[in-house]
């Protein structure tokens, strides 16, 4: 018989190992910079970008991101204030 946490444990691993799980790619890593910027990954992703992905990727696309929301929000004041 499975207890709860078991299950719960299961269902977070997935089927395979993160071993064999391949890197995520570009676009992943993109979606879950964006995603958690925002506050709204999900618990996959988020063990995932842990088990499999190079925290560099990351850290670059953080700031990357970073660098573009900035310039986009000094954009759309300096359209709207003259």
């Amino acid at each position: 018989m499975t207890t709860t946490n078991d299950h719960l444990t299961e269902s977070r691993t997935g089927d395979t190992e993160p071993s064999q799980q391949k890197p995520p790619s570009f676009f992943q890593v993109m979606l879950s910079v964006i995603a958690a910027a925002f506050g709204v990954q999900t618990n996959k992703n988020y063990e995932r970008d842990f088990s499999t992905g190079n925290p560099l990727a990351y850290i670059v696309g953080g700031l990357l991101f970073t660098v573009l929301f900035i310039l986009t929000i000094a954009g759309i004041v300096s359209l709207v204030l003259p």
